[in-house]
């Protein structure tokens, strides 16, 4: 029960919270995810110099999964390679799925406060749209 109360604690700090959520001038990669069932709607914003992402940041709206997830994955991939962030992002899909092993967890850092959203159907959408929509900017990155 304590470690319930601590994700959401996680959680509801990087919603009420985001250190990531504005516009980014510098941006080079932008990429807008939409979650159609919910509405949930984030345009990712990533600047990628020489294989790194330099600095990133999101804008839209959505519920505090969603809000709080982007805010999360940005905090990991930020300073990482395009390479590394593509890990990340394969990690956590893993995790939703239940297929992380306690080493995975312990390197998804806080990422790993949604573990549990993967008994909840219609939440795992929101917890991945920011992760998808790196995953198309990272595809746009290799292909130029």
């Amino acid at each position: 029960m304590a470690n319930n109360s601590f994700y959401n604690m996680i959680l509801t700090d990087h919603n009420l919270h985001p250190a990531h959520k504005h516009g980014l001038e510098c941006a080079n990669f932008c990429h807008e995810g939409i979650n159609p069932s919910c509405g949930d709607d984030i345009v990712l914003n990533l600047d990628i110099r020489d294989g790194v992402i330099r600095d990133g940041s999101y804008t839209g709206s959505g519920c505090a999964v969603s809000q709080a997830s982007a805010d999360i994955m940005l905090d990991l991939v930020i300073g990482k390679t395009v390479e590394e962030a593509a890990k990340i992002s394969q990690d956590f899909m893993a995790m939703i799925k239940g297929e992380a092993d306690e080493e995975t967890l312990e390197q998804l850092d806080e990422a790993a406060a949604l573990q549990d959203i993967a008994h909840m159907p219609s939440r795992v959408k929101c917890a991945v749209l920011g992760w998808h929509t790196l995953e198309e900017l990272i595809k746009q990155s290799e292909e130029q």
